[in-house]
């Protein structure tokens, strides 16, 4: 290494240019590069204003840090090539930069498979839900296959790896067991499709909201009060969980309404099913096929005459708002109609007694 760095000296005090040639190309090479990276990104910028996709500006953010590490491992290339250095350290040099470039290129493909799993992954037929699991599943393959081209590239062997790998899993799946049942419960609730975001559910346990993301360890849910729920991924795996956005969202809801006892069933059905009708066509949430559907049900009652009115939503989550509507419709058309409530009613019966008296 002496030996080299001397006569590097010798050759720059002897000839200064055999240093400018290669540092003119370095900084020629870097300001092209630079200028080009400008050019592209801008281009790429107008064309996603134009279009309107989120593409060009996921593309934007993936390469403008790669394309500078690119602008300036080829700056390095070509001045080192120019350069009369000793082979040793173009060897190295050679090396450090094919290691830099494919760690660069790793890099954006790991953010690039990132974004466009998150925005474009439900619309593939047949593919995983996009949550943070499956974005990282897909981040990890990049990866391994960056790792696998550099230990291609240095010769290097897998089998000590594997080999260790293979006595230390025991150990290390007994130390993270509870991390690991976590990772393949999210794992399997993730592939079966039974639990997605955006689903509304409720477990046995009695939590219930709409589900925000599966991630490596847990669920997480965000309940109609606004809070989250975290649930471990072993647990959501184990638990009976009502999924009320399958196999559809719009479900099925009622209304049940009570009527004094001496009001004409057929005369408030029939108001019923005009308002049920009416209110599909207005209220949000409500829906108009297949339209509202009144029965006689719970029938005769200990008040009075109970009614149940039959009606679709949109959403589990639709109900509350919808139910308190028609209720505030109801009662407003009973009133205009004449249509008295029930209240509780108790007929008791007085019996006197006789006593005699023993002499």
């Amino acid at each position: 290494m002496r030996r080299d760095l001397a006569a590097f000296e010798r050759a720059l005090a002897k000839d200064p240019m055999e240093v400018v040639l290669p540092l003119a190309i370095f900084l020629a090479t870097f300001l092209i590069g630079w200028l080009i990276r400008r050019l592209v990104l801008r281009a790429l910028s107008a064309w996603s204003a134009r279009s309107g996709r989120r593409g060009g500006l996921i593309l934007i953010q993936a390469l403008r840090g790669p394309t500078l590490i690119w602008s300036l491992i080829l700056a390095v290339h070509l001045g080192m090539q120019a350069s009369d250095l000793p082979r040793r350290f173009t060897g190295i040099e050679s090396d450090t930069l094919l290691v830099l470039w494919v760690c660069s290129l790793t890099l954006m493909c790991m953010r690039l498979v990132g974004d466009l799993v998150r925005l474009y992954g439900d619309q593939i037929p047949g593919a995983l839900p996009v949550t943070t699991l499956t974005r990282n599943l897909a981040q990890i393959a990049v990866v391994i296959l960056g790792a696998s081209l550099l230990l291609k590239h240095f010769d290097f062997s897998l089998a000590p790896i594997l080999t260790a790998l293979g006595v230390g899993g025991l150990a290390v799946a007994l130390a993270l067991q509870d991390t690991l049942s976590n990772l393949f419960g999210g794992f399997y609730v993730a592939v079966a499709g039974q639990v997605r975001p955006g689903d509304y559910i409720k477990l046995n346990t009695g939590e219930e909201g709409y589900v925000t993301d599966i991630g490596w360890r847990c669920t997480t849910i965000r309940a109609l009060a606004n809070n989250m729920v975290i649930v471990p991924n072993a647990k959501l795996s184990q638990a009976i969980v009502t999924n009320y956005s399958l196999p559809e969202k719009r479900i099925g809801s009622n209304l049940q309404v009570g009527v004094s006892m001496d009001s004409d069933p057929d005369r408030v059905e029939r108001i019923l099913l005009e308002i049920g009708k009416q209110g599909a066509l207005e209220i949000s949430g409500m829906l108009n096929d297949p339209q509202p559907s009144v029965a006689f049900e719970p029938g005769i009652t200990d008040s009075g005459l109970g009614f149940t009115l039959n009606y679709q939503v949109a959403e589990f989550a639709a109900q509350p708002g919808v139910r308190n509507e028609l209720r505030r419709r109801v009662l407003r058309r009973f009133r205009a109609e004449g249509i008295g409530t029930p209240f509780p009613t108790r007929t008791v019966y007085m019996h006197s007694g006789e006593t005699g008296a023993s002499s």
